[in-house]
């Protein structure tokens, strides 16, 4: 495997150590030094609606969710977050992200739709 194909794998697998190493950031950190004054919670919320916006790569999403439970938030305030972004980014980005957003929620959005066909 080459340099450059070794980081395209740590790219698409969203490697944190290597994204902080040569973006030269740490991705987790809130530093109030640096004009954030949101609470780590409302942080991860807040960087899952710009994720939904922009819609983002399904490990993406699985990195800030974990996040966002990490720091205490609900699976409640996480959907509420997409519903509170549809408006704005457009529910199709919403629905996009969904699978995404319930697996590292514990749902596997494709394994309940497959028990529910009536062709099985």
């Amino acid at each position: 495997m080459t340099a450059h194909e070794e980081q395209l794998r740590r790219l698409a697998l969203h490697d944190e150590g290597f994204i902080e190493s040569i973006l030269a950031i740490n991705l987790r950190a809130i530093h109030p030094d640096a004009g954030c004054q949101l609470s780590p919670k409302t942080h991860a919320l807040v960087r899952l609606a710009a994720l939904v916006a922009l819609g983002a790569a399904p490990v993406s999403y699985q990195w800030t969710v974990g996040a966002a439970l990490d720091a205490d938030a609900t699976a409640r305030e996480i959907l509420g977050t997409m519903i509170a972004v549809a408006p704005i980014s457009g529910i199709a980005r919403v629905v996009q992200a969904t699978p995404d957003v319930a697996l590292p929620l514990g749902y596997d959005l494709d394994a309940a739709f497959e028990e529910l066909d009536p062709d099985r």
